[in-house]
């Protein structure tokens, strides 16, 4: 067993881990936030999609020992400081960028990485970007509609699919 550090959502958090634990299963695990999801455990879905010093990472394919010292962000920590839906949690809400939710976390934590590199996306380029999270529910139309919607941009003009 080895002690891995790190901060999580802004707080210290430490536990033992095998050298084998993945960062997804330390998160669900051993500290209980059950936002990220595991959907596949080969980096398909996206749905355990977290922040590792700033960049999104897929936690099933990242080991636990590897975010040692690092500065991890996961869809628990996404809201605002009051309790209330972020401006992309939200959008997702007011489009209906969701079904049965279980991709939502890794989409949200996905859009917020984009938005941050890429403040105005268009269309293609949050679809381009999405490449690595699969939906099974909604067929993406509402997903980027709602990424589009958080950057600010006007999407009255989007057809509908």
């Amino acid at each position: 067993m080895t002690q891995v550090k790190m901060t999580v959502n802004g707080k210290p958090a430490s536990g033992e881990v095998e050298g084998r634990t993945l960062l997804a299963s330390f998160l669900r695990e051993n500290l209980n936030l059950t936002g990220t999801h595991v959907g596949c455990d080969t980096s398909q879905c996206g749905a355990c999609v977290v922040h590792v010093d700033g960049e999104a990472v897929k936690a099933c394919t990242m080991l636990a020992v590897e975010a040692e010292g690092a500065d991890v962000k996961t869809i628990e920590a996404m809201a605002n400081a009051d309790g209330s839906l972020s401006v992309i949690q939200q959008a997702f809400q007011d489009h209906h960028g969701l079904q049965c939710g279980f991709c939502t976390p890794g989409m949200v934590m996905s859009a917020s990485a984009l938005l941050k590199d890429n403040p105005k996306p268009t269309e293609d380029e949050v679809r381009h970007y999405l490449d690595g999270n699969i939906c099974r529910c909604t067929g993406y139309h509402n997903i980027v509609k709602a990424i589009m919607a958080a950057s600010g941009q006007d999407v009255s003009a989007l057809a509908a699919e």
